[in-house]
């Protein structure tokens, strides 16, 4: 994809962009969140998005995490309409030990996270959005080949035109350097379900 298509939905301080390679340096204290469990509402990381109205599309990126060393550390995908519907994907880091790869959900104001414990020394991580008219499948890669599901779910105003690309954050006294590579849109890697019908 052209690099060149994504627009600053919210611009860091700092960054750079060539033609192979975006990268983010994150300031303290930015997150995206929503009222769930913790109450606040943190509205304020940064966001490099391109706009579509194609219903059926998988959109792809690899992520460079080296730097990242404090907790909740993060980078990723993300598909952000306003502050109380959105959706991303990422590796956040915890400590020496773990992390968490997971996703967030964010319907109406309220947020969700769901999360499964990494190795810490992970690194890196594919991730690819996948789009089915208003529902989502986020996957995750280690390699950039083989994909494991981490969520399906719906956005109750992700129909239509949306926004999606990357971001990346550190919601604690922190910053670290975000890269972003391989970013490409290819057809819909999600296939329409063809299992069991309802009852």
């Amino acid at each position: 994809m052209e690099i060149k298509s994504l627009k600053w939905t919210r611009e860091p301080t700092s960054y750079q962009i060539r033609p192979d390679r975006i990268e983010i340096t994150t300031a303290p204290h930015t997150d995206l969140w929503q009222r769930t469990y913790y109450h606040f509402r943190n509205d304020n990381a940064p966001l490099l998005q391109m706009e579509t109205e194609e219903p059926y599309f998988s959109f792809l990126v690899k992520t460079d995490f080296t730097e990242s060393c404090h907790r909740f550390d993060q980078c990723g995908v993300v598909l952000y309409l306003d502050a109380e519907n959105w959706l991303k994907a990422s590796v956040e880091y915890e400590n020496e030990r773990f992390q968490h790869l997971g996703s967030v959900v964010t319907n109406h104001g309220y947020s969700d996270w769901a999360t499964t414990a990494i190795p810490a020394d992970v690194k890196t991580m594919w991730y690819r959005l996948s789009r089915r008219e208003d529902d989502y499948c986020l996957e995750a890669s280690p390699d950039g080949k083989a994909f494991t599901q981490i969520r399906v779910c719906h956005l109750w105003e992700g129909k239509g035109k949306i926004r999606f690309g990357i971001y990346a954050c550190s919601p604690e006294d922190s910053s670290f350097r975000a890269v972003f590579t391989n970013l490409e849109i290819t057809d819909c890697a999600w296939k329409a379900h063809d299992g069991q019908q309802p009852d």
